[in-house]
């Protein structure tokens, strides 16, 4: 490449130079609480399930969904059970 000095391996470029001086302990960390953001950290097994983190959302979703669903069953099979079942007279 024309125009570009070349540089070790080892050289990094000055841009890049960071001065850890200055540097604060957890402030990405205290800002994320602040903001109210939620980090997740998947087991491996669970994360190879998953393309991205939007597929993990919608599966998520999905199973809350379902959760919503089978307790709106299962509250209603309870009130069924007990309410006293009514007799005809003949």
């Amino acid at each position: 490449m024309k125009g570009r000095p070349n540089k070790t391996a080892n050289e990094i470029p000055t841009e890049y130079d960071f001065d850890y001086s200055k540097a604060v302990r957890g402030e990405y960390y205290r800002r994320l609480l602040k903001e109210g953001s939620n980090i997740v950290i998947l087991e491996p097994d669970v994360a190879k399930a998953f393309s991205d983190s939007a597929a993990a959302n919608e599966a998520l979703r999905s199973l809350l969904d379902l959760t919503r669903s089978t307790q709106r069953l299962k509250n209603r099979s309870k009130a069924r059970a007990t309410k006293p079942a009514a007799r005809h007279r003949t």
